[in-house]
């Protein structure tokens, strides 16, 4: 009988690649019946795709084909893109993309004006991309999964979540507003921003479903070996930082909500048992350098791919019998994270 399992995926730029080889192989692991599945930014990304092949009967090799359509695609465009790494880049390693002009000038356009406008420099190209790539009317009629995508509310400062039936690439676009390069995005007359801001992945929404195993995909480093070197890296760090503040306190209250025992729960506290797993690349991701979030080479989203497949595996080989059973949350890339850094 097939476990049912619910995912948080979060955001982390082209990082989203290791994701993608996560989902790649927890798909082919039929003792999981997937339920829903929650993110922000290229988390978001992540889960529309998959909700897009899985649909209409594509089942979980539709899932794993639009996946890879999806990366393989945006590796493939960006070798026209004038974002690249420069040949010194390429010597350094890390797969940086630290004295790319284009890298620099983004992030200085941001500083100083502002991308407050919707200027060429400042949409989001994965606007084209998913509107080419992904029939969200599938997604909405993907009756088999649940989806819940994070934006944040500029003006009030709160996180709104999109459920499946509203979705659209508007709305995917919202959640993977970084607000130092884009513009921001209009929706019913409100101004959003990245969701990873108020939740890096939501996962409130997940525990109210019928899975009680949760399996949060982490790509986005809380600790760094090196500290930025450049005005571009420092608003990066930054961002990186404030997206892991709502992920650490959500982890932290569902561990303690999970510990605690019935009689110490207040009156209102309702809490059904949920079975924490984390499948971490932080131990892997720290080691690039931050500027490889922006880089969609081809050969770095295989590569990417690739060590998610692999730490997908190992996880799958030490806990995936446990999934159904008992949490096997592991609190060192979230609560520790200079140790594993």
């Amino acid at each position: 009988m097939p476990r049912p399992v619910s995912l948080g995926l979060q955001g982390g730029g082209t990082y989203g690649a290791f994701t993608w080889g996560v989902l790649d192989r927890l798909l082919d692991e039929e003792s999981f019946a997937f339920d829903s599945l929650s993110g922000s930014s290229s988390g978001a990304v992540n889960a529309v795709v998959l909700a897009d092949g899985w649909a209409q009967g594509g089942g979980r090799a539709g899932a794993q084909q639009a996946l890879r359509r999806f990366w393989t695609t945006l590796g493939t465009l960006s070798s026209f893109s004038p974002l690249q790494p420069t040949l010194a880049d390429r010597m350094a390693g890390r797969w940086t993309m630290e004295r790319s002009p284009i890298y620099q000038l983004m992030e200085m356009a941001g500083a100083v004006i502002g991308p407050v406008m919707q200027l060429p420099l400042t949409l989001n190209p994965l606007r084209n991309l998913l509107q080419t790539l992904v029939n969200f009317e599938r997604v909405r009629a993907c009756e088999e999964l649940e989806l819940f995508i994070a934006a944040t509310n500029v003006r009030t400062g709160t996180g709104r979540i999109f459920t499946r039936t509203e979705l659209d690439p508007q709305k995917v676009i919202a959640s993977a507003c970084l607000p130092t390069v884009f513009a921001g995005v209009e929706i019913d007359g409100e101004t959003y921003w990245d969701g990873s801001y108020v939740a890096n992945p939501p996962l409130a929404p997940l525990l109210k479903r019928p899975a009680r195993d949760l399996i949060v995909v982490q790509n986005n480093p809380i600790a760094r070996a090196s500290l930025p070197r450049s005005l571009a890296d420092i608003s990066n760090r930054s961002n990186e930082i404030a997206f892991n503040i709502s992920f650490v306190r959500e982890m932290s209250a569902l561990k303690h909500l999970s510990a605690l025992p019935d009689e110490e729960r207040g009156a209102g506290m309702t809490h059904v048992p949920t079975r924490l797993h984390l499948i971490s690349g932080t131990d892997i991701l720290t080691g690039y350098a931050m500027s490889s979030k922006f880089n969609s080479e081809l050969a770095f989203l295989t590569h990417l791919h690739d060590c998610g497949a692999k730490a997908a595996d190992a996880w799958l080989r030490e806990h995936g019998p446990a999934v159904g059973t008992r949490s096997t949350f592991d609190e060192m890339p979230v609560f520790y994270p200079d140790m594993v850094a």
